[in-house]
């Protein structure tokens, strides 16, 4: 990057770095299970105060970091603009670079993009063959969706502020908007639809309206089940630079999850049109 893109990001990296440092050096110590830390950074135009976006980020990210109990993560270091997008580039002490595309006070917004991307970094994102990876990206979609309608019932009982609890029903509303635009056809299930879509799909993995689809198709089996969020810490753990095909990326999915996750990643896989031999 060159210019005052290059300036910003260097001035992210910069400042990142050191608030990453400080914080997970004075956390680590204190806890057997270090505490989340997510770190606005001061680097761009929040255009809102950076301790209410702390709070912000910390609530959606909980929705999901709840399910992951054994798990520790280094800072997650956020900026407003260039995004939305995690880097593969991490910080000295391994902190994760988050950057958004949001601003002001719109927090649903805010929750939106940064809940997918903190999926990206609990499925240990990894830079690897692309033709699954419009699974990994429908997943964030869908963890975007999860924390919303989560935030709505967390804000309404416990918000960061009491003054904000009337803000919980526009979290729903917001995952309500993008959920009834990503309904499948009617009479249409998800496994005959991808099989329409997935040639495009794994050509390009961001395909937002059809990640959307899967997302919503998928939804309502992680919220009837949201202890097997944890099952996507797993999803990348056998990276590889040549392409496979769905049922082999699933059934090493399922291979690698710990044996209480594999029945959730065989019925993800049934509703995807993809059945796993029996283990």
């Amino acid at each position: 990057m060159r210019g005052k893109a290059g300036s910003t990001r260097r001035a992210f990296l910069a400042t990142a770095a050191l608030i990453g440092c400080v914080a997970w050096a004075g956390e680590a110590a204190q806890a057997k299970r270090p505490p989340l830390l997510i770190c606005p950074a001061p680097v761009g135009d929040w255009r809102a105060d950076i301790h209410d976006v702390q709070h912000v980020l910390t609530s959606a990210a909980a929705e999901l970091w709840r399910f992951f109990p054994g798990r520790t993560l280094p800072p997650v270091i956020v900026a407003p603009q260039g995004g939305p997008i995690t880097w593969h580039r991490r910080g000295l002490n391994g902190e994760f670079y988050v950057q958004l595309d949001t601003g002001h006070t719109f927090w649903s917004q805010y929750a939106y993009q940064f809940a997918h991307e903190f999926c990206h970094i609990l499925c240990g994102y990894t830079d690897d063959e692309k033709a699954n990876k419009w699974l990994e990206e429908s997943l964030c979609e869908l963890a975007s969706l999860f924390a919303l309608r989560r935030m709505a019932e967390t804000w309404a009982k416990t918000p960061p502020y009491p003054n904000w609890r009337s803000f919980a029903p526009n979290h729903r509303t917001y995952a309500e908007d993008r959920i009834k635009k990503s309904q499948l056809p009617p009479g249409t299930t998800l496994a005959a639809w991808l099989k329409e879509n997935e040639p495009a799909m794994r050509k390009e993995p961001c395909l937002r309206d059809k990640n959307n689809v899967v997302a919503a198709a998928l939804l309502p089996l992680f919220e009837q089940q949201p202890e097997h969020w944890e099952a996507v810490a797993w999803l990348n753990a056998k990276p590889s630079r040549e392409p496979r095909t769905l049922e082999a990326h699933l059934r090493l999915w399922r291979a690698n999850c710990p044996e209480k996750h594999r029945a959730f990643v065989t019925e993800i896989a049934a509703q995807l049109g993809v059945s796993l031999p029996a283990e």
